[in-house]
């Protein structure tokens, strides 16, 4: 079960469980009320086993939850905003449209404090760090990330968050123009779940 509650995270995980043989049952399908878990963690591995044992331990237990923290590091900013990209620019609530206010306020926010900085200087990775609690197992942490830079201005319409600013490193566009299957075969989500699936196959031979 996915831990998260945000759809676009929901319909990536999806798609990229999906083809390595995975079902995702999300919080809502599997019943889960959609209460909010308080990150107090410094690092991504921290704040995403505290998703997952929240929702573990509010299913007693009883089903594998896997729980995702990702966020974006910019070398200039000393690897900010990290654990808060979420809400890097407060939390100014949703509005319908493939992008949230929250999203482009992060965005304008990022730009506004890289404003000046030159292409070679503006170097920044996205990081996404899943864990999967299982009853009886030793819990399973996938940490992936791909490498890029932050452009000058938004491009595209697809992906969300931070996806219409970032370039990963060997191509010329954004994330924002990329279709979903190309993204999730090389994102910082879509490595780390390959090394989920590639962990629990191994649990299970």
């Amino acid at each position: 079960m996915a831990a998260t509650t945000n759809e676009h995270k929901i319909a990536e995980i999806s798609a990229i469980a999906g083809s390595f043989g995975y079902t995702v049952v999300s919080r809502a399908e599997a019943g889960v009320p959609d209460f909010e878990v308080t990150e107090t963690g410094s690092t991504f591995e921290e704040n995403s086993l505290l998703k997952a044992r929240a929702i573990f331990d509010f299913l007693e237990g009883a089903a594998a939850v896997a729980a995702d923290d990702s966020g974006i590091e910019v070398d200039a900013l000393g690897g900010a905003p990290g654990v808060l990209s979420a809400r890097f620019a407060g939390q100014d609530g949703d509005a319908p449209g493939p992008r949230s206010r929250q999203d482009r306020a992060n965005n304008a926010k990022l730009l506004k404090l890289l404003a000046g900085t030159p292409k070679e200087q503006r170097t920044a990775r996205f990081v996404s760090v899943i864990t999967c609690l299982r009853p009886g197992e030793a819990p399973v942490v996938c940490r992936g990330e791909v490498e890029g830079h932050v452009d000058f201005a938004e491009t595209g319409d697809a992906g969300f968050g931070y996806d219409p600013l970032f370039i990963p490193l060997g191509y010329d566009r954004s994330f924002g123009l990329f279709a979903p299957e190309d993204k999730n075969a090389i994102s910082h989500r879509g490595r780390a779940l390959a090394l989920l699936a590639e962990r629990l196959g191994t649990d299970t031979e």
